[in-house]
């Protein structure tokens, strides 16, 4: 059937779905962001925006002569913003939403640019129920989001420690702690502290997240872990002694006239060496801070200026005592490479001598942070950076060649701003060296102390070129071969300057290109270095708790832990020594006797009740929650031989205080043992029972559950239990034609169907009925046997 629109009627209705349709097909310009970005939905926002990074480069308008390029970065650029934003990204996950559409998507307002509210909620209580030291609206004007917090205050938490405050707005704690928080945010901040507060109410997943319980609660943001502090924010210095205690233990060495040589000349570590003169005994928060922040780049060490032990390295750099003073130390020269000396170093003066002087004369490729620092991306080629690096196998190499390592460091100190110098380690770096070999088609063999030159024109494309001559090396330079080295030694820095002038023209073709990958940071320790640096770490903190104001509650800990210790063991020491003493003495009468057992002692036994129906009620009925009774059904004919095998099979079980053992005898008591295969059926029709079949058969009744299982050598359990019940209700009725026979406990498998599970026993003699009764107690005891349940227990009568 046609739809015919050419009425006037049909073109409105044309256009009406036109107008519902079209927004709708435009609100989905964005195609999958993860396909367009290269990752998959379970990346995280480091890996997007790595992908984004390598994305944007590839496609920037101004690199790329694609004439698509500019629609594809902005495809990319859209991708990215709706990944890295939380919201967006769930939106679309759950929903397949891409735009911010009220009809389809209320967007949230984003309180990170502070001024969360526009009225404060107590004004008006302002005149007449507060002070002014207990306004809250820098509560609100410090107040972020969920995503503020994971995207900025989380992720720079590795350089920069965090104070995050949650709070709600009707809360009396909070408006009493408003004036400690006030004292905090002027105290911390000009330190190099983010100071950040959130809406308990507005953000409450994050709240439960991190695990607040109550507010006002403050938080300890270090190195992307959260710490709660747990005491009240009324005093001050509990919390920058909490800060103290979580900064890293080994984080500033302390520094005496003994081990300051070990100090400021090992430069292994590729860091600069920064000395903190104080005259006090414990080094100062601002320092401490700023000592987390560079930590990667530097290596701090504290020198107590009052200590007897600091004389020595104190009038060498010559400090005064009344002054703090950060010394900066490179290890190309023994004098400071920077000084500052005042009352109290300020943290902005620190760090911007920290900045110019943050890396070695000539460092070392030891991580990716170095790389991106020494060796800077450039892709304009008037402007490109260039990179001179050495290829030295191990240190050993780099400490017995200190001449030659010396003769490129002066190179370094005389560089221009566009060329840097620096070396690897061709065992440390092996992805970085190989990747430069296999682009040039270079053995790996013949790299050692060779230059490269490099342009990093991308974060992971370098075009770079070998340098023909090899970087001269001597062992003792003296005499006729320091001749021939030194003039070695000068022909391979006139090739790398002329190397380097050809290179930096703009219209200059650098010979070879390849893509490498992030550097492996030599700093970090893994596996066992790890767990055996975490665990030194806590004995030097608790032998330095030790020593200090913590000693008293610590040594308190010790002794209440080794009173207790010590008292249990005389406890046990007691009861020992009354064992002994009445052990003795038993052996003492046994020999007065003559060596025979007194009857008086009481030997351990094992009881077998009869089931009967003057001891139903006391063994079934009337059991204890948790206890279960374990009956055998024997005969007169069979009953000397099976109980005796029974006694001996449950004879470990005797000290079960919840287990009760029985026989009963199916002469007398079949009508009762019929009645409970009935009652597991559910009813229904008569059950007829064979008494000879029936001997063999172990119930472990558990009378307050009401349910029973059931043991039987000819029938044994299997993955399906309703074919073994079968069997076994043809096997007990004698397999007549029974119509209740084949539905016993609720089933109507035919018994002679084959199982691949189950499968019938030849004939077994009365001697074997009781072999498998030990594995299937085992499996009783674990839960796995199959349980029948009843609705009451039957009464057994009298005969």
């Amino acid at each position: 059937m046609r739809w015919k629109y050419k009425s006037s009627k049909g073109r409105w209705l044309l256009v009406l779905l036109m107008l519902i349709v079209v927004p709708a097909v435009v609100a989905q310009k964005i195609g999958d962001p993860y396909k367009i970005l290269g990752i998959n939905q379970r990346a995280t926002l480091p890996e997007i925006r790595k992908a984004y990074r390598q994305l944007a480069k590839e496609w920037h308008p101004d690199k790329n002569e694609n004439p698509n390029a500019e629609a594809r970065f902005v495809e990319i650029k859209q991708a990215y913003e709706l990944l890295s934003d939380t919201e967006r990204r769930q939106a679309y996950d759950l929903y397949g939403i891409t735009n911010e559409d009220d009809h389809m998507y209320k967007q949230r307002h984003d309180y990170s640019q502070y001024a969360r509210f526009s009225n404060d909620p107590f004004e008006f209580f302002s005149t007449h129920f507060r002070a002014q030291d207990q306004d809250i609206t820098l509560f609100h004007k410090l107040s972020v989001t969920t995503r503020h917090f994971e995207n900025n205050i989380l992720e720079k938490s590795i350089h920069t420690p965090a104070l995050v405050l949650f709070y709600t707005d009707w809360c009396f704690d909070c408006v009493r702690s408003a004036s400690s928080w006030r004292k905090l945010v002027d105290s911390l901040q000009p330190l190099g502290v983010t100071l950040a507060t959130i809406h308990a109410g507005h953000e409450a997943s994050l709240a439960r997240r991190i695990g607040v319980h109550s507010v006002p609660c403050l938080t300890l943001i270090l190195d992307k872990q959260i710490y709660i502090y747990k005491d009240g924010l009324n005093s001050l210095p509990k919390i920058l002694e909490f800060m103290r205690w979580k900064f890293p233990y080994k984080l500033v060495r302390g520094i005496n006239d003994g081990n300051v040589d070990s100090f400021v000349s090992d430069f292994e570590d590729n860091k600069v060496k920064a000395l903190i003169f104080e005259e006090r005994q414990t080094i100062r928060l601002r320092y401490l801070i700023t000592a987390f922040h560079y930590r990667d780049r530097l290596s701090f060490a504290f020198v107590d200026i009052s200590a007897r032990d600091t004389v020595n390295v104190t009038s060498r750099y010559k400090v005064q005592r009344s002054m703090d003073t950060m010394v900066l130390l490179k290890e190309d020269s023994v004098e400071p490479a920077a000084t500052v000396s005042t009352t109290e170093i300020q943290t902005q003066t620190m760090r911007q001598l920290i900045e110019a002087n943050q890396m070695l004369t000539l460092p070392r490729l030891s991580s990716q942070n170095v790389l991106d620092t020494v060796c800077p991306v450039e892709w304009r080629a008037a402007r490109r950076v260039l990179c001179c690096v050495l290829i030295v196998r191990d240190e050993r190499e780099v400490r017995s060649n200190a001449h030659s390592i010396q003769q490129l460091r002066d190179l370094a100190r005389r560089a221009p701003d566009r060329i840097r110098y620096t070396y690897v380690y061709e065992h440390a770096q092996p992805d970085f060296v190989n990747a430069l070999a296999n682009g040039s088609g270079i053995d790996l063999s013949s790299l050692d102390h060779r230059i490269v030159v490099i342009w990093r024109r991308e974060s992971s494309r370098i075009q770079y070129e070998w340098l023909k001559e090899s970087w001269p090396s001597c062992g003792r330079c003296q005499g006729e071969e320091g001749v021939r080295y030194q003039e070695k030694m000068n022909r391979t820095q006139r090739a790398l300057d002329e190397m380097l002038k050809r290179l930096l023209r703009p219209s200059e073709v650098v010979a070879y290109e390849a893509r490498i990958q992030e550097l492996v940071d030599e700093s970090s320790p893994c596996g066992a270095r790890l767990v055996m640096a975490r665990v030194s770490e806590w004995i030097e903190r608790a032998m330095s708790a030790l020593k200090s104001h913590h000693a008293l509650s610590a040594l308190s800990v010790l002794a209440t832990v080794a009173l207790v210790l010590a008292a249990g063991y005389f406890m046990a020491y007691l009861i020992r020594v009354e064992e002994e003493s009445v052990q003795r003495e038993k052996e003492e009468r046994r020999r007065q006797n003559g060596g025979k057992r007194n009857n008086n002692e009481a030997q351990p036994e094992m009881r077998l009740h009869e089931l009967r129906a003057e001891k139903y009620n006391g063994l079934v009925r009337l059991q204890k929650p948790g206890c279960r009774t374990i009956v055998l059904l024997v005969d007169s004919q069979s009953r000397v031989q099976l109980l005796s095998k029974f006694h001996k099979i449950v004879w470990p079980y005797r000290k079960n205080k919840t287990l009760v053992f029985a026989y009963l005898c199916v002469e007398r008591n079949v009508e009762w043992f019929r009645r409970v295969l009935q009652l597991s059926l559910g009813g229904g029709g008569e059950l007829r029972v064979n008494r000879r079949n029936c001997v063999g058969t172990v119930l472990a009744l558990n009378p307050h559950r009401k349910y029973f299982c059931i043991y039987h050598a000819k029938h044994p359990e299997c993955v399906k239990p309703h074919k073994r019940m079968s069997r076994m209700a043809a096997s007990l009725g004698g397999r007549a034609p029974d119509p209740e026979a084949g539905a016993f406990i609720g089933f109507t498998t035919d018994p002679d169907s084959s199982d691949d599970d189950c499968y019938d026993p030849p004939l077994l003699l009365q001697e074997n009925l009781l072999d498998g009764l030990e594995n299937w107690l085992d499996r009783l005891f674990e839960g796995s046997t199959h349980r029948y349940y009843v609705n009451y227990w039957p009464d057994m009568t009298t005969k």
